[in-house]
């Protein structure tokens, strides 16, 4: 009895130790076939204790073995299991971090401006005698810094300190001194646009300054008196510029500006919209003033910039404008778009035609035929401009359309976000995976349209709209307005590993490199592109998707500012900047 109590235990353990082991069975079954060895005859009494003895002892010594087997095994498995429980949930090392999240971290913690695209005139990298630059880089001048705005050209580039100073670069600037300079100080200046040869800086009280791009013309101009703090005491600006004066009424001001290559937009507070001739070197004369009959000839006396009141718009308030090469759009209170200027590649969303290529009176883009059969109302929400084409973002509500029964319309209500765009296609800036060299009436985005996202907290469906569009010459970017996870607010510090940033989008011309995808092909569609290469990164595996910060709150110098940063397309040139 006492033998079978001592042996059943050790087979058991044995039997549960080994059962995964191929190895374990062939053990077990060894040592039963010696147990049962001698032919079937029984041993010798006097070999019986000692057999007995040493099968204790064998039996003893298999036990210990198999028991500290097991504890090893089952000790083992534990370590393991906690070791990946504690990688899951445990951050990485700063030496091996996500690579997605290093980007994170470097645009968080170096503000500042990273431009890709033509160098020819060194305005990319005035430091480098590249032609070109083929992914992001910083521009040495503004790391650390924040700026209110920037504007970039082939030739030159024109930036909005945080303190509202005009700094500009590039040879446009000066030939021989391109790098950036500060210029028009002391003016409180907010945004500005760049014509062929002026730049225009609206400032805080409303001023809006033009002045020439290049140096010799700004230390060679006239340069007007201006006031000092002493009484009695007044003196002349440091370069040369002119206030443009449209007729405002009482309390009425400029709110924001846009331009193209001759002319420029002014919107006031009341949405009245003014439009001016911005170059010195020619008058618009594709009916981009919005003026009919307006042209050098029949313009009335005075300077060339004399503002002119756009009043074919009617009484719509305007709430936004955009401004192509030589193109206008205004977008209106009640969600209309009106157009007016240069249509040879179909940008006025109306019909091209050749006997008469532009058009000098505002038309309003017939919006309802994107959206046949009366089951939606379109409302435009947002327009941008550049070069030869125009975009519009628009919010389509399912409504109950002619002989519909509202209780089988189950999407009823439901807002769809759509981006529809027109104008020249043949480098693919339309964005509609064609290349079109003249796309007249307006078609959509579809990668940017009918976009949707799960919202935790309203646990609806809510749609993905565009956050902004920048429109270069032959190129454009699109920024979602989209975040990852749902628990974000404006004010946080984007500390985490999670928090992630908004999706940029580029399609277009790339014949400067100005996609930033390193190679030189075209785009027919938005796509994503990869965020500079981090030498200090070891995770070189995986490329990280070029994401924009959203606005947080972040440290410049010994300060805690809230910025954000924007894309800017200029003239075969891509920018991307932090923006108080």
């Amino acid at each position: 009895m006492s033998i079978n109590r001592v042996r059943q235990p050790v087979t058991n353990l044995v039997t549960l130790s080994y059962r995964l082991p191929r190895t374990g069975r062939s053990a077990i079954r060894s040592w039963r076939r010696q147990y049962a060895n001698g032919n079937g005859r029984a041993p010798e009494p006097s070999a019986r204790s000692s057999n007995w003895l040493r099968t204790s002892l064998g039996l003893g010594g298999t036990a210990a073995a198999a028991f500290l087997v097991y504890t090893f095994a089952t000790t083992r498995g534990d370590q393991l299991e906690s070791a990946i429980e504690a990688k899951s949930v445990t951050p990485k090392i700063a030496g091996d971090l996500d690579s997605q999240y290093v980007h994170e971290k470097k645009s968080l913690q170096s503000p500042g401006v990273y431009l890709w695209g033509n160098n020819a005139y060194r305005v990319v990298d005035p430091d480098s005698k590249e032609t070109v630059i083929k992914n992001p880089r910083q521009l040495s001048y503004f790391e650390g810094q924040v700026l209110r705005d920037l504007k970039i050209s082939e030739k030159s580039g024109a930036a909005i300190t945080e303190n509202g100073d005009l700094v500009q670069w590039g040879k446009g600037y000066s030939e021989i001194d391109f790098k950036p300079t500060k210029t028009l100080t002391g003016k409180d200046l907010r945004t500005l646009c760049m014509s062929s040869d002026r730049i225009l800086a609206l400032a805080s009280n409303g001023s809006v300054y033009s002045l020439p791009i290049a140096k010799n013309d700004q230390e060679s101009g006239r340069k007007p008196k201006e006031g000092s703090w002493f009484p009695f005491s007044s003196g002349r600006a440091g370069v040369s510029y002119r206030l443009l004066e449209p007729a405002l009424r009482l309390g009425e001001k400029i709110t924001a500006i846009s331009g193209g290559l001759q002319h420029a937009l002014l919107l006031t507070n009341s949405g009245r919209v003014f439009s001016v001739a911005s170059s010195t070197e020619s008058y618009p004369s594709f009916g981009q003033l919005g003026v009919p009959g307006l042209t050098w000839s029949t313009r009335p006396q005075g300077p060339v910039d004399t503002c002119h009141e756009v009043k074919a718009l009617g009484n719509s308030k305007v709430t936004e404008i955009a401004t192509g090469d030589y193109h206008s759009l205004a977008l209106t209170k009640d969600g209309n778009v009106y157009a007016f200027g240069d249509n040879s590649f179909g940008q006025l969303g109306s019909d091209f035609d050749p006997a008469q290529p532009f058009n000098d009176t505002p038309s309003l883009v017939p919006l309802k035929l994107f959206y046949p059969g009366n089951i939606w109302l379109p409302k435009v929400t947002a327009i941008a401009a550049g070069g030869a084409n125009s975009f519009f973002t628009v919010d389509a509500q399912r409504i109950l359309g002619p002989g519909e029964d509202r209780s089988t319309v189950r999407d009823l209500g439901r807002i769809t976000a759509d981006t529809w765009t027109c104008g020249r296609g043949i480098w693919g800036a339309l964005g509609n995976g064609k290349w079109t060299h003249l796309q007249d009436a307006p078609t959509k985005v579809k990668a940017l349209s009918g976009l949707f996202e799960y919202d935790e907290r309203t646990k609806t469906l809510s749609p993905i709209r565009l956050r902004n569009i920048s429109v270069g010459t032959t190129h454009a970017s699109a920024i979602m307005d989209n975040k990852a996870h749902v628990d974000s607010s404006a004010t946080t510090s984007l500390e985490k590993s999670s928090d992630w940033g908004h999706d940029a989008l580029f399609w277009g011309g790339n014949e400067h490199f100005q996609l930033g995808t390193g190679k030189r092909s075209n785009l027919s569609k938005p796509s994503h592109i990869n965020a500079p290469p981090d030498s200090e990164s070891k995770s070189a595996k995986q490329e990280a998707r070029l994401q924009i910060m959203p606005r947080h709150r972040a440290k410049v110098g010994n300060r805690t500012v809230s910025m954000e940063q924007r894309i800017e397309c200029g003239r075969h040139i891509s920018a991307i900047y932090s923006a108080v």
